[in-house]
């Protein structure tokens, strides 16, 4: 199977595993096909389509940015001293009623929470409704939205919002210390 082009960016993945986690948590179904790793489109493989002529080649990718882990890693260390995120995800839930796991998935949804609100401002990618009918111009911004379903053609594309997006409008991570090792998530404790 080939790569995908356009793979999703360090905040796409975070939400989409938000998204993920909670679900999982909801729906044994779901939770069942991520077990049995059956999330996604597995059903039968697509036909082999019809060789097409190859296209002129593509000019050069813009070059890439080079991403610092830090600010993840920071993000990261926020959400497990607000959420206990990592210990949470760390555990094996597998012995616990669902009840209990509720009540703990509701402190790290309140902590998790708490992180977003305090650190970042966060809007709609789009102001409509989900469920509304929309129509994308040729030339929309196809970072800003995904397309989805039986994609064909050229724009205008008119379809169905699925899902309204997000966007940071404004981040408000604490600065660093100059010998700050951030790849410490969390210090261990010792209780004297």
């Amino acid at each position: 199977m080939s790569q995908p082009t356009n793979l999703p960016s360090f905040w796409s993945r975070l939400s989409l595993a938000f998204g993920a986690f909670f679900k999982t948590l909801g729906d044994a179904g779901f939770a069942a096909r991520v077990r049995d790793d059956q999330v996604g489109p597995v059903a039968a493989p697509a036909p082999a389509p019809a060789p097409e002529p190859k296209p002129a080649p593509a000019p050069a990718p813009a070059p890439l940015r080079i991403a610092t882990p830090d600010a993840a890693l920071q993000l990261l260390g926020l959400l497990q001293r607000e959420a206990r995120l990592i210990d949470f995800a760390n555990e094996n839930i597998t012995v616990y009623a669902d009840a209990d796991i509720g009540a703990a998935a509701r402190l790290v949804h309140e902590g998790c929470a708490r992180v977003l609100r305090e650190h970042f401002t966060i809007e709609p990618v789009r102001g409509e409704l989900e469920g509304s009918r929309i129509t994308l111009p040729e030339g929309f911004d196809a970072a800003s939205v995904r397309l989805t379903g039986n994609v064909v053609g050229k724009a205008p594309f008119t379809g169905t919002l699925s899902h309204r997006g997000w966007r940071a409008r404004d981040v408000r991570l604490p600065q660093l210390a100059d010998k700050h090792d951030a790849a410490v998530i969390a210090p261990a404790e010792v209780e004297l």
